[in-house]
């Protein structure tokens, strides 16, 4: 799926929030301006704005590379468990 992602003040460094996918799913969450990648786990509901697919922890936007921008266009993939 692809779509904006946002950050928040996550439970976990590596948490991020889905509207759908099952709590403990992890996922491929890919950058799409820089390439940047990291894996997070489902451990919370949201994002409830349009257009925005995920929101990833503090530590995971940082990782990303798009903390200071607030936003970023992403591609998040599913990994099996």
């Amino acid at each position: 799926m692809h779509g904006k992602a946002s950050y928040y003040h996550a439970r976990g460094a590596v948490g991020c929030a889905h509207r759908t996918l099952p709590f403990g799913t992890h996922v491929r969450v890919t950058n799409l301006a820089n390439q940047r990648a990291t894996t997070l786990v489902v451990n919370d509901r949201g994002p409830y704005i349009k257009g925005r697919v995920i929101d990833v922890s503090v530590n995971a936007a940082e990782a990303l590379g798009f903390r200071h921008a607030g936003l970023a266009p992403v591609k998040v993939d599913v990994l099996p468990n």
